[in-house]
């Protein structure tokens, strides 16, 4: 593969020519050219292969719920509790379930809301039946964890009927679009709207970890590589980052972060059209040529400060244009303040 570029020097572009200058740009920079071996490893090493191929609910269910547990911390904090105390199983929550448990929250996923289980004080909705509950007993980093886990095992026992690979295959096939990218996102939205009941995930942590197990699967169902790579997360960098460039101004949809980055012309949408005009392998032959998730996934690198940390509020005076000009992509972005938005 070629060497990354080291500067960048195109003069200001305008309107979709400027934005698809610009994000190819950060994938030249930002890009992980390895993204696809990066899921491959961790697909095999975790034996998702080979749960996806027999249909093996427990192993993917165990890796998804690790995968959930990687928010509100540092992953290398999150690694290291995960490391010395262990994290909760679909063999272990089965068992503690088949045994009866006394609370009435715990009969069905529906009857499970408002748990309230708060490690610290040891309480919950029901405390009457809190001694032997299964619920605390994984000893995981906060209570809402224990509370996410519980819900989790609920709706795959009681929705996917314990079946998560032919539950994702029915989602997916449901779903209907009279064009390519309505199809998108009508995937997206059949997978990602029933799990939002799961308490304590949201969009931005589902979408991460369903879009790796799709794309991990993509030699045995190529459906689900379809839906994983085209599977878009924004979160408040990469709005807050398409802001700043100008990018969202050059489409007339300025926005403030939240449901208007999936609405029509919101981030979500902005990004999936430059990744149509993108052609992906030219970045990696063995890339799909329409490529989304890397596309967002390189926008994302871009700010993250555990990755290359370049557009994020640490670096930059939201009150002001941005005057980091060492930056490669200085000269083609709109550095636009932020302000308030």
């Amino acid at each position: 593969m070629a060497a990354k570029p080291t500067a960048l020097s195109t003069e200001l572009l305008e309107g979709h020519d400027h934005a698809d200058a610009f994000i190819r740009a950060v994938c030249t920079f930002a890009g992980s050219l390895s993204l696809l071996d990066e899921i491959d490893a961790e697909f095999r090493d975790s034996g998702l292969d080979q749960a996806v191929a027999s249909g093996n609910t427990p192993p993917i269910f165990d890796w998804l719920l690790t995968a959930f547990s990687f928010q509100g911390i540092s992953d290398q904090v999150a690694r290291n509790y995960m490391e010395k105390h262990g994290s909760a199983s679909w063999a272990n929550m089965e068992a503690s379930l088949q045994a009866c448990p006394s609370c009435p929250k715990l009969q069905s996923y529906w009857n499970y809301e408002g748990c309230r289980y708060d490690k610290g004080s040891f309480t919950c909705a029901e405390p009457d039946h809190i001694d032997a509950c299964p619920v605390p007993r994984p000893l995981l980093r906060n209570g809402r964890l224990n509370v996410l886990a519980m819900s989790f095992h609920l709706f795959v026992r009681d929705i996917a009927e314990g079946d998560l690979v032919g539950w994702i295959d029915n989602q997916l096939e449901s779903a209907r679009g009279s064009t390519n990218a309505d199809l998108e996102t009508a995937r997206q939205e059949a997978l990602i709207g029933p799990l939002r009941g799961i308490f304590g995930v949201a969009d931005k942590v589902l979408t991460n970890a369903f879009s790796w197990l799709m794309i991990g699967a993509r030699n045995q169902r190529p459906l689900w590589f379809e839906a994983g790579k085209a599977m878009v997360v924004v979160d408040r960098l990469v709005h807050h980052h398409l802001f700043r460039s100008g990018i969202m101004e050059s489409f007339g949809s300025p926005h403030r972060y939240g449901s208007g980055c999936y609405a029509p012309g919101g981030c979500a949408e902005i990004i999936r059209g430059a990744a149509e005009r993108i052609d992906a392998r030219s970045f990696n032959p063995r890339f799909p040529k329409i490529f989304p998730r890397f596309v967002q996934h390189a926008l994302w690198s871009w700010c993250a400060a555990d990755r290359l940390d370049v557009c994020n509020g640490n670096r930059i005076n939201d009150q002001k244009p941005c005057q980091l000009s060492y930056c490669q992509v200085f000269r083609i972005c709109g550095r636009k303040p932020l302000k308030s938005t």
